[in-house]
């Protein structure tokens, strides 16, 4: 496999930025997907049509008003500014933000279906025995949804890795800095480099077979899971 080093350097960013894109959104968006299945509020509805906001508008959408916020006159952007930390566009924190809003969906949703399966009694089992909520969700609902949360991060990070309108809105093609797998292949494509489009793209299409093996294994466990908590109940 002839990849150059432009190409490895691709890779490796695209890889940094999935991987810290996943863990922030297993922090945030845990709360969000908890409350989202817990809830009775009239705004449950408001919230989980503005999370999944992401799985139905363009990503040049999302990129243009991120980068509106971001800018030198945008909220964001005067906050970062206040804070010496410059402004975000084109920059791997700025990608990095923007990819939280726009994989937030592909986290919440399966971890708060994960949560709703659990459904009332175990929580309420282990509430009788004086268990706290910090307890309750370490010890009932995290062990559970396990299989919830693994996929969340698959799906987090794979969605991460596959992005490209988005990058180019927020990043443009900065090696080192934004230059990442899916703008490294365009790049070889209007370079008529068709050999080297073809290794990075192999190398997307594995990832991806892979990716949805381990999605439907992982709700495969979840199912049986489930199934064997509604028998023991």
């Amino acid at each position: 496999m002839n990849l150059s080093n432009d190409d490895f350097d691709a890779i490796g960013l695209t890889l940094r930025l999935a991987s810290t894109v996943t863990l922030i959104l297993l922090i945030i968006g845990t709360p969000i997907a908890w409350w989202l299945a817990r809830t009775h509020s009239s705004w449950k509805g408001f919230i989980s049509a503005l999370v999944a906001m992401p799985l139905i508008l363009p990503p040049t959408v999302i990129g243009f008003y991120l980068l509106i916020a971001m800018g030198p006159n945008g909220y964001i952007g005067q906050l970062t500014q206040s804070l010496g930390l410059g402004i975000l566009p084109f920059t791997f924190w700025g990608l990095v933000i923007a990819s939280v809003f726009y994989s937030l969906p592909f986290v919440v949703q399966p971890i708060q279906n994960a949560i709703e399966a659990i459904g009332k009694r175990p929580l309420e089992v282990a509430a009788t025995l004086r268990a706290s909520p910090f307890d309750r969700f370490f010890s009932v609902v995290l062990p559970i949804a396990k299989p919830g949360f693994m996929t969340a991060a698959v799906l987090g990070f794979a969605h991460t890795v596959g992005e490209f309108g988005i990058v180019l809105m927020i990043g443009g093609n900065i090696p080192n800095e934004t230059r990442v797998i899916s703008v490294q292949i365009y790049d070889h494509v209007e370079a008529l480099e068709y050999a080297q489009a073809h290794y990075l793209s192999a190398i997307m299409v594995l990832f991806s077979f892979f990716a949805l093996l381990s999605i439907y294994t992982l709700q495969r466990k979840q199912v049986s899971m489930n199934i064997s908590n509604e028998r023991q109940g």
